[in-house]
């Protein structure tokens, strides 16, 4: 089992190796759903995972609110991308969308193909997408090499208990071509049943490791 710790920063990020964590996904503002954290800090935690044989995530997102982004929003990302990189992060975590909440094809192309060579996540801006297009952009995803979708299945309001049968439907399409990353309200105490109920091998959040 992969457990994926949502860190804020590199405060809490030893604890969480050691209590089992072997992936970070390192952003900054949790409180707005997570942005782009700074250079420094992506290279501070590269080196914090090493001993561990973990990898880094790091999140490529220059604001909070929706998922549509502005060119020189778009801008800010492949700078970011590239300091990413540069700092050693080993994936990626990002996804745009339009203002009818579909994937943005163009604008995904532009980030991807700077993202060339790191495994690349799309975020929680999947569960902003409609359910009846969410197969259509899923398969779009794997075409385009995108390695795991980050999901809660649903609203974030809502206990991911609620959205479980659809997460199992997301993961029935995906037939292995794309890993499906539940998150969202997952912690020491339901991760457990949230893992068999789902059969999954992965499993994200903040609160997933202690």
């Amino acid at each position: 089992m992969i457990y994926e710790f949502c860190a804020e920063n590199v405060t809490l990020v030893d604890k969480a190796l050691e209590a089992g964590a072997r992936r970070i996904e390192l952003c900054d503002n949790l409180t707005v759903g997570g942005t782009t954290p700074s250079y420094g800090v992506i290279e501070a935690a590269v080196r914090m995972v090493q001993p561990y044989d973990a990898t880094v995530m790091t999140m490529i997102r220059p604001r909070g609110g929706d998922f549509v982004y502005s060119d020189l929003e778009i801008e800010m990302m492949l700078s970011d991308i590239q300091k990413a990189r540069e700092a050693g992060s080993h994936g990626l975590v990002f996804g745009v969308l339009t203002e009818n909440n579909e994937i943005d094809y163009p604008k995904m192309e532009r980030l991807l193909e700077a993202a060339q060579g790191l495994d690349v996540v799309f975020h929680m801006a999947f569960d902003a997408i409609p359910a009846e297009y969410q197969f259509g952009e899923l398969d779009w995803l794997v075409e385009h090499g995108v390695k795991r979708i980050l999901t809660h299945g649903g609203l974030a309001s809502e206990s991911i208990f609620e959205h479980l049968a659809w997460i199992d439907e997301l993961i029935e399409h995906a037939a292995g071509r794309i890993e499906i990353l539940p998150g969202g309200g997952i912690n020491l105490e339901n991760r457990a049943e949230i893992a068999d109920t789902l059969g999954v091998d992965q499993l994200h959040g903040t609160k997933v490791v202690f």
